[in-house]
């Protein structure tokens, strides 16, 4: 997560990647190969899409940890940055949109994969099937292709890579996943879908666009603020201090999320037109994690490295582990013989870097 480090995967993904580029192929493979040295499951929808500047090639990864459970819990964000036609403009890199949201994402897989795997072990010791009781949800991370347009903003010219995959996922499977009856479409079995964007810089507010995904929504502040009274989200703010701080407007350290009772803070469902849309539309419950008001940056050569602020992603990625961790009711320690040892190891690990 640390954009200074040359070798991080956020500053190695850092870089100009439009649709259809060497460059976003490049940044593809870093992504996928993270994926595949953690073992979880890749899929590749390679399609063709027809843009106004023609035909462009695209491709949505979609990583699995464990692809025999009948439901997906997915995170995800895009992968793409916009394109310029001119030169210097044609160098912009997306720092928060979004190759910040990506490195948390590529963070959250590698945290929880020891949890997940751990879970996993469990069930097939169980007995598969049977031993899926209550614990038949994995975590999928999908990185989208072509989010953002190549000249205005429209139906068309916008979230390719969302649009083909809803279609294609909307198509009944051949055969049943292990523990179903009948065969569902893969877009059925998310249970729901959480979009990153827009993050990374200080003093985002996020809202809850969504009232049937309230409560979820709800997880994430509350993590905040559990992690926050730990001092643990802000290290060097005690439980008083980050009491006190958290309520200034302007401080670093106050809450990303606007609550839900806020007065005029709620905002109209599918306002923001983001990767979210075909899968809203499809009945998939959403929760989209965007700042609103957007980054000043937004769509300028200076969404860059300077745009970033390390504690805040720090804080995104301490979030986004407990929250997906608590959501899926990870506990690798279950089935360990020092299991207290162990829990206190894991979770200390889970708050750290």
């Amino acid at each position: 997560l640390d954009y200074n480090e040359p070798e991080s995967l956020l500053a190695r993904i850092l870089i100009p990647r439009v649709s259809g580029s060497k460059n976003l192929t490049r940044v593809q493979g870093i992504v996928q190969g993270h994926f595949t040295n953690l073992g979880w499951h890749v899929e590749k929808d390679v399609f063709d899409a027809d843009t106004p500047l023609g035909v462009k090639p695209m491709t949505n990864l979609v990583f699995t940890h464990d692809p025999s459970a009948p439901r997906r819990f997915v995170l995800s964000a895009h992968l793409d940055s916009k394109y310029f036609p001119t030169h210097r403009a044609d160098q912009f890199v997306g720092a928060t949109d979004s190759a910040a949201p990506c490195a948390m994402l590529l963070d959250l897989a590698t945290a929880l994969t020891p949890w997940l795997d751990a879970r996993k072990r469990r069930v097939e010791e169980a007995g598969g099937e049977e031993g899926r009781t209550g614990q038949g949800e994995t975590l999928q991370i999908i990185f989208f292709d072509g989010e953002e347009a190549f000249q205005d903003w429209t139906a068309t010219d916008s979230i390719y890579g969302a649009r083909h995959l809803v279609e294609k996922w909307s198509e009944t499977e051949t055969s049943p996943a292990p523990i179903q009856s009948t065969p569902k479409t893969a877009l059925r079995r998310i249970s729901h879908l959480v979009l990153l964007d827009l993050l990374g810089a200080p003093n985002p507010l996020i809202r809850s666009f969504f009232p049937n995904t309230g409560w979820l929504f709800d997880e994430f502040m509350h993590s905040e603020d559990r992690l926050g009274r730990a001092g643990i989200l802000w290290p060097g703010l005690d439980q008083d201090r980050y009491s006190a701080q958290r309520e200034q407007y302007g401080a670093r350290e106050r809450s990303f999320f606007v609550p839900r009772n806020a007065a005029g803070m709620q905002m109209q469902a599918g306002s923001i037109e983001d990767d979210h849309l075909p899968f809203m539309r499809a009945g998939v419950p959403i929760v989209h994690m965007i700042a609103v008001p957007f980054p000043s940056v937004w769509h300028t050569i200076k969404d860059d490295a300077a745009a970033l602020d390390l504690p805040t992603i720090k804080a995104w990625a301490l979030i986004l582990r407990l929250t997906v961790a608590e959501y899926l009711g990870l506990d690798p320690s279950a089935s360990l013989a020092n299991a207290n040892d162990q829990r206190r190891r894991d979770r200390a690990e889970l708050v750290s870097y």
